[in-house]
């Protein structure tokens, strides 16, 4: 998959409307689509840390950006009707499992009627062919056993965050088999998908409570990095990888409908679903030039799953996609992005060469 040349000629002038575009995800999102000539709106709260890729990266300057929550109802349907996209992402979430515990109630309402609430005002919108509704892995009903889930194995969820994504794939299946049924696609011509991303890692994440965030804070303050789950194996995946999937499955679902308005699993190569101690060790490497880095576990007492793996044959085999970057090269470019953060860097600048290097690397 080559996104620069071949792509830019389908995304140049698209209408493109993205929930969550302050986030770390649809930020970078946002800045590719960018890159690509799309005119992009985006629909979010504010950033949800102080320093935050939005920002950082200049990433609203190009775009136009509207300050709205998922569960206004009202607010987003006008927005998506005035916005009048061809295309749209929907990236709008509560993505921490710990605060899922804090505060439930929010978890549920931003994911799953969040997702009701987009996927009425695209009822209502005459302009929308093509949705890509992002959930995560952590939808399926975990047995933490050594399967690798299929889009097919049932829905689940131990803790909030993990059920309301759940919830929201239940949401959207419900939605596609009443409301855009493949039956009556030359009547309603809106085909949705739901993608399934793995941990998703790079440059420009300061999320309260994530992982590389407080491995990045804890190496530049020198002080011993905290790990609550050392031992847990994740499907980790530089952040450009998902989101070329759902610019591909974008694609797809514009040029060929209902086909490919399904759920899809995107997540690396099974080489590099790794424990986290691995991980921070291996990112410590990169950043430091040194060994080990030192570790203090830290208790957990909220259930957080211990093993997670994703099977992807079909978005290699049906979608044609597949990532390129090896875990090590993710770490290297993580890394790679914070450092020039750190030396004052134009990170505008930076992270669209690094977009454009992705591009070019051969899948």
């Amino acid at each position: 998959m080559i996104l620069a040349d071949s792509n830019k000629s389908f995304w140049q002038d698209k209408s493109v409307f993205i929930t969550g575009h302050t986030g770390f995800k649809g930020a970078w999102l946002a800045l590719w689509l960018q890159s690509l000539g799309a005119k992009v709106t985006g629909y979010s709260l504010s950033p949800p840390s102080e320093i935050n890729m939005y920002e950082v990266a200049h990433v609203g300057e190009s775009m136009h950006s509207i300050h709205g929550d998922v569960r206004d109802a009202i607010y987003l349907k006008k927005s998506l009707s005035q916005a009048k996209p061809s295309i749209v992402f929907h990236m709008a979430a509560q993505s921490l499992v710990l605060q899922s515990y804090q505060d439930p109630v929010e978890t549920y309402t931003t994911n799953v009627m969040g997702t009701v609430n987009l996927l009425e005002a695209i009822r209502e919108c005459d302009t929308v062919k093509s949705v890509v509704i992002v959930t995560s892995d952590k939808c399926y009903d975990n047995k933490e056993s050594d399967w690798a889930y299929r889009e097919g194995d049932p829905m689940g969820g131990f803790d909030p965050y993990s059920s309301s994504k759940g919830c929201a794939e239940l949401v959207v299946d419900s939605y596609r088999k009443s409301f855009f049924n493949a039956d009556q696609f030359e009547t309603h011509g809106v085909a949705i998908a739901t993608a399934r991303a793995g941990n998703v890692i790079g440059g420009g994440d300061w999320a309260h409570d994530r992982l590389i965030p407080d491995v990045i804070k804890a190496l530049t303050q020198q002080i011993p990095i905290k790990l609550r789950n050392p031992t847990a194996i994740r499907p980790w995946q530089y952040v450009l990888e998902p989101l070329g999937a759902y610019m591909q499955l974008a694609e797809k679902l514009f040029s060929h409908g209902v086909v490919y308005a399904e759920p899809w699993n995107i997540g690396p190569n099974p080489s590099d679903s790794k424990t986290t101690e691995w991980l921070v060790n291996r990112l410590a490497a990169y950043w430091k030039n040194v060994g080990q880095a030192p570790i203090a576990h830290q208790e957990n007492n909220a259930h957080e799953a211990h093993y997670l793996k994703l099977d992807c044959t079909k978005a290699h085999s049906k979608l044609g996609w597949h990532p390129k970057w090896t875990i090590d090269q993710a770490l290297e470019q993580l890394v790679n992005w914070y450092q020039a953060y750190q030396d004052q860097e134009d990170m505008y600048t930076f992270s669209m060469n690094q977009i454009e290097q992705y591009q070019a690397y051969p899948s």
